[in-house]
This record gives C-alpha cells, structure tokens and sequence, in this order.
C-alpha cells in the first residue's frame, strides 16, 4: 500500500499480472494526466494534482523495481524504510524468493515468512523498551532486563 493506503497498481491503474512494459507505459499515461505544471493554472485541482503526481512517482519505484515489487507482492514493503540500507532490500528478496521455492514444495506462504519477521520485529521492539511478553495472560508486563 502507498502512504495514502492506496494499492500501488489501483495508483497507476493496472491489474497485479501487469507486465514491466504495461507498468511503464501506465507510469507515463498518469505521470502526463496528472503532472503539476499542467494543472498550474486551476489553483482548484493543483494541489490534488501535485498529490496524485507523487502517489503515481512511489508506485512507479517500487512496481518498475523487480525486487521491490516481489516485497510489495508478498506485503512486507511496510517493514522497510528509507534510512533500509540496500543489504537488507537484497536480503529481504532473497527470502521472498526463498518463500516462493519452498511455497511449492512444502506448502508453505508468504504469509508465513510475514509472520515470522513480524515475530522478530516484535521481539526486538520488546527487548529495546525492557518489556517482557507473557503470552499466557496475552499482556504486556513491564519487565527490566539486567
């Protein structure tokens, strides 16, 4: 999802199967459509313009990236950030890749793999704010690690 909340294929209007050459050519259609210098002089729809524009320029960067796409597809773009160095961008690919060999094999998902790094995301937030889990009473218990 964009930052608005918005699927990144409903941005540039295309379905999830859509090839690198449909992305592009959809890319280029809404950047043209809804480019800011050409709405500069309705002050009314400028700012939606400059708004859709930018919605249009993340979907295009992460759909027109291979491996950004493979995390968008299996929903784990979330977990990224800007300050992600590229160690982890080709580590998380790799896993999605992995996923994807086992999936077919094993019967295993994607959503696994989410559950299991949001496991460790969850873990690690944990352990830097000194709480402990107790999964029995399915609460929070404030806990100082020594």
């Amino acid at each position: 999802m964009s930052k608005s909340g918005t699927s990144y294929y409903s941005v540039l209007g295309i379905c999830e199967q859509a090839s690198p050459s449909e992305i592009r050519e959809a890319y280029r259609r809404q950047a043209l459509k809804w480019h800011p210098d050409r709405w500069m002089k309705n002050p009314n729809v400028s700012g939606e313009a400059k708004k859709r524009f930018q919605q249009i320029q993340e979907a295009y960067s992460v759909l027109s990236d291979k491996g950004k796409r493979k995390i968008y597809d299996a929903g784990l773009l979330g977990l990224l950030t800007d300050d992600d160095d590229e160690g982890f961008l080709n580590f998380m690919q790799e896993m999605v890749l992995m996923m994807q060999n086992v999936e077919s094999k094993e019967g295993n998902s994607l959503e696994d793999l989410q559950g299991s790094l949001m496991d460790m995301m969850i873990e690690d937030e944990r352990r830097i704010f000194g709480f402990e889990w107790d999964s029995s009473q399915n609460a929070k218990k404030r806990a100082r690690f020594c």
